[in-house]
């Protein structure tokens, strides 16, 4: 008898313990991270017909530091952010074709090189210090992603990535504008000049 009543104890010890496992197993899921879940919905807001012509990704690194202070209390965040910026032309502003039949020449002249687009591909957050009255909100978290398309879009003006954007144009469209005896010939034409410089 005493052995059976022993083998009875150890099975309910061991169904107890195994559904308390269980149940913290679960339980640090979801504490830990947990499982993730994503829903998508997509509405379209515009469409409208562009006509640009990219002709350069460059895949840009630069840090944003974001700092915001309310009620003498400061939070602080440093991120990298990385980014494709893509250089191109708008063809709806600026853009010329003229054909010289005696000289048989085909002029293309193009707008100044700008940004197109800016897609960021990762932000990483190397450190962040919330305010004791002042916690982060996702409108924050927004903040800091504009932050880094304005800072990827003034990163690609100091780089000059329009020199590029320019040479690639050229090379596209002289080899693809073509008539049988006819040269193409690309030019770009010159920048607005901003106020202050």
């Amino acid at each position: 008898m005493w052995p059976l009543m022993m083998a009875l104890l150890l099975f309910v010890l061991a169904v107890v313990v195994g559904r308390t496992v269980s149940h913290e197993r679960g339980r640090l899921r979801q504490l830990g991270g947990g499982e993730t879940t994503v829903s998508q919905a997509v509405v379209v807001e515009q469409t409208r017909a562009v006509a640009r012509l990219v002709t350069s990704e460059t895949v840009l690194r630069d840090v944003v530091t974001y700092e915001n202070r309310r009620l003498g209390s400061t939070k602080r965040s440093l991120v990298v952010a990385t980014g494709k910026v893509l250089t191109g032309f708008d063809l709806d502003h600026g853009m010329e074709v003229t054909v010289d039949h005696p000289s048989r020449r085909i002029r293309i002249t193009l707008p100044p090189a700008a940004v197109q687009g800016v897609e960021i591909t990762e932000l990483k957050t190397y450190d962040e210090q919330r305010g004791l009255w002042n916690p982060f909100q996702p409108s924050d978290r927004d903040t800091i992603f504009a932050l880094a398309r304005q800072q990827l879009v003034a990163t690609a003006g100091e780089v000059t990535l329009d020199r590029h954007a320019e040479e690639s144009a050229r090379r596209l469209l002289e080899a693809t504008v073509r008539a049988d005896g006819y040269t193409t010939e690309v030019t770009f034409a010159e920048r607005p000049v901003e106020p202050g410089r």
